[in-house]
């Protein structure tokens, strides 16, 4: 399913917490947001999902306008940060949930958890309460639940925060592995800028609100648009400087060890700039 934001705002009184967010998310696009903490990203995510009100601005779903509708409505599968299980209830059960609600027969009901049980490696867990399971194999029932409902949108917000460097290399992998099998359009909300460079079919990058830039990995970190950027997603050596001169696609710019010539631009120049 095709996602497209389209000048969205979320104000909270005087605050702007998002600011005319336009956003095109591609259908099975594996999409992240990433930025710092109190940027928005999960406030976009919230609203995505139809937690949060849209104070200005419109969502659309494959060119559907889903901003007012209830999210019950919306057909997305979520996975909280810190997971959001039942801790009485075992993995089957817990998986079990969201189908029932649904009113599905049950077969058709016990066909999805052994499904999505297999694509998450938790068949033998079923009987298992999520206080037996490692982080990692609770990350993975948070999933399984998600899926379990066939969501037309997969939101993850910040799933892998809670695990040690190890299982989140692991996860990584698991979560690469899930999108590619079932081809759910995904959002991917990080902090972590190797999840995004490593993992991401395109990455979004917000700063205070505001999208400053979207693109797909490669371009983001050879090509950032912004200072912020640049020192956000990787080690940069900043370098004051000044342009001396644009021939065509060559620039001359003047710093304080002298003159340095680039064949490159990733955005028009203007002597003086």
């Amino acid at each position: 399913m095709e996602v497209v934001f389209k000048g969205i705002f979320k104000r909270y009184g005087q605050v702007t917490a998002v600011n005319n967010l336009n956003l095109k998310i591609e259908k099975g696009a594996l999409h992240f947001l990433l930025g710092p903490s109190g940027c928005g990203k999960t406030t976009t995510l919230r609203m995505l999902a139809g937690l949060e009100a849209v104070s200005e601005g419109q969502l659309f779903f494959d060119g559907k306008d889903v901003t007012k509708q209830p999210a019950v409505e919306r057909g997305i599968g979520m996975v909280f940060q810190n997971y959001a299980l039942w801790p009485h209830m075992t993995v089957y059960k817990n998986v079990e949930y969201g189908l029932k609600l649904r009113k599905l027969s049950k077969e058709e009901i016990k066909r999805r958890i052994d499904e999505v049980l297999e694509i998450t490696h938790l068949t033998n867990f079923a009987d298992r309460l999520p206080g037996q399971l490692s982080g990692g194999q609770q990350q993975r029932v948070a999933l399984a639940r998600a899926l379990a409902i066939r969501p037309n949108v997969l939101l993850l917000d910040e799933p892998l925060s809670n695990l040690d460097a190890k299982l989140r290399m692991e996860m990584r992998d698991n979560i690469l592995r899930i999108h590619k099998q079932t081809g759910i359009t995904t959002l991917y909300v990080t902090h972590d800028q190797r999840e995004a460079l490593s993992m991401g079919t395109s990455v979004s990058v917000m700063h205070a609100g505001h999208l400053i830039q979207t693109d797909n990995p490669r371009m983001l970190y050879t090509t950032p648009k912004t200072a912020f950027i640049a020192g956000f997603i990787g080690e940069t050596n900043p370098v004051e400087a000044v342009v001396d001169q644009v021939n065509g696609s060559e620039i001359t710019v003047k710093t304080s060890f002298g003159l340095l010539r680039s064949t490159h631009q990733s955005q028009p120049f203007a002597v003086g700039d």
